[in-house]
C-alpha cells in the first residue's frame, strides 16, 4: 500500500490541469538553473578579472595598460571602458562630423557612459527571468494545490463519506505541487540576491574605474594620485 502510494501513483491519477502545471514547473526550473549555471561562470571570471585594474595603473604605458587590462578580462567588461575613451581622447576635428563640435572631456564622459551602459544592461541579462520565476513558481505551485484539493473535495462529495483512498491521491498531488513551487522558487530567489550583489560590486568598480580614466585621459594624472 505504501509503495502504490508513490509519486507514480499520484501523476498517473493527476488530469490534464495537473500535468501542465507540472511541466510548466520544470521548464521554467530548466531555464532558471541554465541561467544560474551560466551567470555563475561568468561571475567568477568577472570577479577574476578585477584585479587587472590595479595593474592598468602599473602599466609603464597607455598602450601597455591597455594590453594588460584586455589580457586579464576574459569577459570583456572593464577593457572596453579603456580601448574606447583612449580612442575619444585621440578623436581629431573631423568635417561634418558632430564630434568636431564636441569637448574633448564631454567626449570622453559620454563614451565611458555608453559603455558602463553597455556592461550593466549585459549584466542585468537573464536577473528578470530568475525574478520572475522566484516570484511565480510559489502562486503556480499552489495553484497546482488548489486543483488537487479540488479533486479530494469532488471525491468526498462523489461517495457522501470520508474515504482516505478517495482523497489520499488528490492532496497528495496538491502537497506534492506546493513543493515542487518552493523548490524551483528558491534558488531562483538565491540565485537572484546573489547576481545583484555581484553586479553592484562590478558596477562600482566599473564607475571608479571610469571616474580615473577621464581624469587620467583630461588631465593626466589619476584622481588621488
Amino acid at each position: 500500500m505504501n509503495q502504490s502510494l508513490g509519486f507514480a501513483h499520484y501523476w498517473a491519477q493527476g488530469d490534464a490541469v495537473t500535468h501542465s502545471v507540472a511541466y510548466l514547473l520544470l521548464l521554467m526550473s530548466v531555464v532558471s538553473w541554465y541561467y544560474i549555471f551560466s551567470k555563475t561562470w561568468s561571475s567568477w571570471r568577472i570577479r577574476r578579472s578585477a584585479g587587472a585594474l590595479e595593474g592598468f595603473w602599473k602599466a609603464p604605458t597607455l598602450t601597455d595598460a591597455i594590453a594588460v587590462v584586455k589580457n586579464a578580462d576574459t569577459e570583456n567588461v572593464y577593457a572596453p571602458l579603456a580601448v574606447q575613451s583612449a580612442e575619444a581622447a585621440n578623436v581629431t576635428a573631423q568635417a561634418g562630423s558632430l564630434n568636431a563640435s564636441i569637448d574633448p572631456s564631454e567626449l570622453i564622459t559620454r563614451t565611458l557612459r555608453q559603455e558602463i551602459n553597455r556592461v550593466s544592461s549585459r549584466l542585468e541579462n537573464g536577473l528578470t527571468l530568475l525574478a520572475s520565476v522566484g516570484s511565480t513558481a510559489p502562486f503556480v505551485g499552489l495553484f497546482g494545490t488548489v486543483w488537487g484539493i479540488y479533486h479530494a473535495l469532488v471525491a468526498v462529495s462523489t461517495t457522501g463519506t470520508v474515504q482516505i483512498d478517495k482523497v489520499a491521491g488528490p492532496v497528495g498531488e496538491a502537497l506534492i505541487m506546493t513543493a515542487l513551487g518552493l523548490v524551483v522558487a528558491i534558488p531562483a530567489v538565491l540565485a537572484y540576491n546573489a547576481f545583484t550583489r555581484v553586479n553592484r560590486v562590478t558596477l562600482a568598480e566599473l564607475d571608479a574605474f571610469a571616474h580615473d580614466l577621464h581624469a587620467f585621459l583630461t588631465t593626466g594624472a589619476r584622481v588621488g594620485k
